[in-house]
């Protein structure tokens, strides 16, 4: 299909950043747009799976929330188990003061852009596939335009360009951005490096609580975390479209594989999920019978995938060649998927920049010489948010991987097991599963809780502040006891 010769805004990827991002150009009142892909309708793969109530708000306020509410399971918590029994649980109910959306969605990341694919369509915009683009410079009359080459020939020129084409950005990479971990190039390796996600069948069905629609279940082993959502049949259509369907229920499940067990296959087999679970997941869907009176065994392969837990972040957000370019999405930073933040934080920069790019194009019709200031704002702010998500989710990753070994003979117990029995102890307690999740939830700053307010139960150690939470740390500081209250709560960015 042939491309236009101009436009205002071109978008580079249609996953949940590019669609957000023209959804929210068309709330705003910009059309002139162009939206391309790469890869064709319904080849991207499922992965991302959890949409938090400060993101399905941001998405009402362009109207675009509605298609996800009606396909998407309403998530009622997320439970932290061992592999036979419940240690917490943090419920979304106490949302309901703070928000008209007290849940977080779960719904695949194929089917999130399905829906906003379709309501994109619904306003009149067509995402053009596949187009790859190989290169970008300044137009040679404009200096305010880049002329914006295909592989197929074509060109397009823009003023602004939105590159939301994945971690492998090309955008990024032909505008010469950095991309690294914010810590540094050289850090010693994460003992949770690599993890493999699946969606399977189970013959027969598992039973018991973590196997019920509603939840999201982190299993913690020693050194290693385990997640399991059930589906339900809910996304059956969806997820087998290209493969063989299934009639039964489909549980999402991804595992941590330590670098000691090597690299997982590219696309693990089902005999090697298979064995993660044995070896990692909850007892009720194990194939082993000292665990589970019932065995269970993957029946059905639907997807599967590996990927490494890496952060990294663009050294710049903002640039111009010509045409202002902006980096959103994993195109601007990548971290771990604990926390589920990732898509996210991606959906709330492509609303948010939609919103700034509109307000530029407004001010650059009444002043053409109208300077960036609007422009770099948000890409400061938006970099200063992907950092500290970055530290939250390291955060996380530490804490799932603690170990059960004995810290010494003379000290006979280990951070894992302290880290479970605080988690229960103070599981125990409505208020902190209500600021569990609304931390979770990132609905903002609209308490601000003193430090003097924390209960002395907290106040041991040294209090420090990562991301979200407040972390309790010893004070010998060899010991992260847990992620719970919000010294700032954060808006919903």
């Amino acid at each position: 299909m042939s491309l236009p010769e101009n436009t205002t805004v071109l978008i580079v990827g249609a996953g949940p950043a590019g669609l957000t991002a023209a959804l929210s150009l068309v709330h705003y009142g910009c059309h002139d747009f162009v939206i391309v892909d790469a890869v064709g309708e319904g080849l991207n793969a499922s992965r991302a799976i959890t949409i938090h109530c400060a993101t399905v708000e941001a998405l009402a306020s362009i109207d675009a929330a509605d298609g996800l509410l009606s396909h998407a399971i309403k998530g009622k918590g997320i439970r932290i188990t061992s592999r036979t029994s419940q240690i917490f649980d943090a419920k979304f109910d106490s949302l309901k003061k703070h928000s008209a959306h007290p849940y977080t969605l779960y719904i695949p990341q194929n089917v999130t852009e399905l829906v906003l694919g379709q309501k994109l369509q619904s306003l009149g915009v067509q995402v053009q596939r596949p187009h790859r683009v190989v290169g970008m410079k300044q137009n040679e009359k404009d200096s305010r335009i880049t002329d914006v080459s295909f592989e197929d020939g074509q060109v397009i020129r823009a003023r602004y360009i939105i590159g939301a084409d994945g971690a492998r950005s090309i955008i990024r990479t032909i505008a010469g951005i950095g991309f690294c971990d914010p810590e540094g190039p050289h850090l010693p390796n994460n003992v949770l490096a690599q993890m493999v996600s699946a969606d399977v069948t189970f013959e027969p069905e598992p039973v018991g609580p973590v196997t019920l629609e509603g939840h999201l279940n982190g299993t913690v082993f020693s050194g290693n975390f385990f997640f399991l959502v059930p589906f339900g049949k809910r996304f059956n259509t969806e997820l087998t479209r290209d493969g063989k369907p299934t009639t039964k229920s489909i549980f999402r499940v991804g595992c941590a594989v330590p670098a000691k067990n090597g690299e997982p296959p590219h696309a693990p087999p089902k005999e090697y999920i298979q064995n993660l679970i044995d070896t990692y997941g909850p007892a009720c869907i194990t194939s082993d019978p000292s665990l589970n009176p019932k065995p269970v065994k993957v029946d059905q392969l639907v997807w599967s995938t590996r990927f490494r837990t890496h952060s990294a972040i663009a050294d710049r957000t903002f640039t111009r060649l010509g045409a202002a370019i902006f980096l959103v999405g994993d195109a601007a930073h990548i971290h771990s998927p604990a926390g589920g933040q990732g898509m996210n934080l991606a959906i709330r920069d492509a609303i948010f920049l939609a919103e700034a790019v509109t307000k530029h194009i407004q001010a650059s019709a009444e002043d053409p010489d109208v300077d960036d200031t609007i422009l770099q704002e948000f890409a400061e702010a938006r970099h200063a948010r992907a950092l500290e998500i970055i530290g939250f989710t390291k955060t996380l990753l530490k804490l799932a991987s603690l170990t059960y070994d004995s810290y010494a003979w003379w000290m006979p117990f280990s951070w894992a097991s302290i880290r479970d029995l605080v988690l229960r102890i103070l599981g125990g307690y409505d208020f902190v599963q209500s600021k569990v999740a609304w931390g979770l939830s990132g609905l903002g700053r609209r308490i601000d809780v003193k430090v003097s307010n924390i209960p002395e139960l907290y106040m041991y150690g040294t209090i420090m502040r990562c991301g979200t939470p407040i972390i309790l740390i010893s004070p010998t500081n060899r010991l992260v006891y847990l992620l719970l209250l919000e010294i700032e709560d954060y808006a919903a960015t």
